[in-house]
């Protein structure tokens, strides 16, 4: 996708008018086909490489989203006391934050995703295996559940914006973000289910965020590389990386 040629910066008359400065920018960003997000779909379309990226980062997107919205609404079905679960799962979502920063600055993105959903899985299958009478243990297992959700959450959306040049970021990051809302559309219902019991909640949840986090396996790994600015710089270091290996 190629951009109208533009003048040199700085423009050699001098102008006040902010306006008018802001517009000659936005020619020069503009795109020649005009642009826009179908634009950028069809970018990513004719590239098997893209969409096989954005079809496996979406997927783990689904199944992390179902879990990260859903365990919430289910701390009511543990039998322990509601205000004091939900006040466990908000911290349990602040320290995640801090520590899914620091992981991203030292360990794998692509194996980070894996280990912390198959994590999220099996927590999310043991508090539904735990019985009734065990409220501590199963308030455990939430916790630690939601906590490895949270992080793969964060790690998953950083993990993301480095897949994906910088001309079609913007579009590829907003749709795996859909895939996580839209996974968290499905979570409500499972929670209905599972009052009755819980391995239409918990159990499902587990197995869901388990499986789909298999797809990031198939992600490259970004953590140290230099991300691209377009599709064709990108598919020249594919390339590249082909012949040396």
């Amino acid at each position: 996708m190629q951009s109208r040629r533009c003048g040199r910066w700085p423009p050699s008359t001098t102008t006040d008018d902010l306006s008018m400065l802001e517009l000659e920018l936005e020619a020069c960003a503009m795109p020649e086909d005009g642009g826009g997000v179908f634009s950028t779909l069809q970018t990513i379309w004719e590239r098997p490489w893209a969409i096989r990226r954005l079809a496996a980062a979406m997927v783990a997107a689904f199944g992390v989203g179902m879990v990260y919205y859903g365990m919430p609404l289910s701390v009511g079905s543990l039998g322990s006391n509601l205000y004091l679960s939900t006040a466990y799962n908000a911290l349990a979502e602040v320290l995640s934050a801090v520590l899914a920063w620091l992981l991203i600055a030292r360990a794998s993105r692509r194996v980070s995703v894996v280990a912390l959903a198959a994590s999220a899985g099996a927590c999310n299958l043991a508090c539904a295996a735990i019985p009734q009478g065990a409220e501590a243990a199963r308030m455990a297992a939430e916790l630690l559940a939601f906590f490895a959700t949270c992080m793969a959450s964060d790690v998953l959306l950083i993990y993301s914006t480095e897949l994906f040049p910088t001309s079609v970021r913007n579009s590829a990051v907003g749709l795996v973000r859909q895939a996580m809302v839209l996974g968290g559309a499905a979570a409500p219902v499972l929670v209905a289910l599972g009052r009755q019991r819980s391995i239409w909640s918990f159990g499902v949840f587990g197995l869901a965020i388990g499986c789909s986090g298999l797809f990031a396996a198939s992600l490259p790994e970004t953590r140290g590389k230099i991300m691209s600015d377009d599709m064709d710089k990108e598919e020249r270091k594919r390339s590249e990386a082909a012949v040396a290996s």
